[in-house]
């Protein structure tokens, strides 16, 4: 039967039996975990991170984004989990579930060539800044000597 609201819990370890209507949260492994809203008790793991789902609690109601595509499994179903409840969403042909997942393949690539790129760089600039502070005790030292 499916699930038209959920509750939610948050957890460090997600436990072995999940019960139905329930969305468990490891904050500790950026992980929220449920049985199928559908009905179907299919195990649904979402990694939470800035490329895969985001999770929004507000202190009372949580929410998933974005929607929730089972496209794996046999029931192919779609739902959004917005405040509590289960938004149910329409069916997606395998053709849209192939780009959508190119999609997430080429995001994930561009955040991260992009956080790449962005710790090349201080590393670099920590790296430079380092190697003139090592110079200049290098001198220091140097002219030191001399003046003994």
């Amino acid at each position: 039967m499916k699930q038209q609201s959920y509750s939610f819990q948050f957890v460090e370890f997600v436990p072995k039996v999940l019960e139905d209507g329930v969305l468990y949260v490891s904050m500790t492994y950026a992980t929220a975990s449920h049985r199928c809203f559908c009905g179907c008790s299919m195990k649904v793991v979402t990694p939470l991170s800035p490329t895969d789902w985001r999770l929004t609690f507000d202190g009372d109601s949580l929410s998933l984004h974005p929607s929730i595509g089972n496209w794996s499994y046999p029931c192919r179903s779609h739902y959004i989990l917005r405040d509590n409840h289960v938004v149910w969403a329409g069916p997606i042909s395998s053709a849209d579930i192939l780009a959508i997942r190119n999609t997430d393949v080429q995001d994930k690539r561009r955040y991260y060539n992009r956080h790449q790129r962005a710790q090349s760089s201080t590393t670099l600039m920590a790296v430079t800044s380092s190697t003139k502070k090592d110079t200049r005790r290098g001198w220091r030292r140097a002219l030191d000597w001399f003046r003994i």
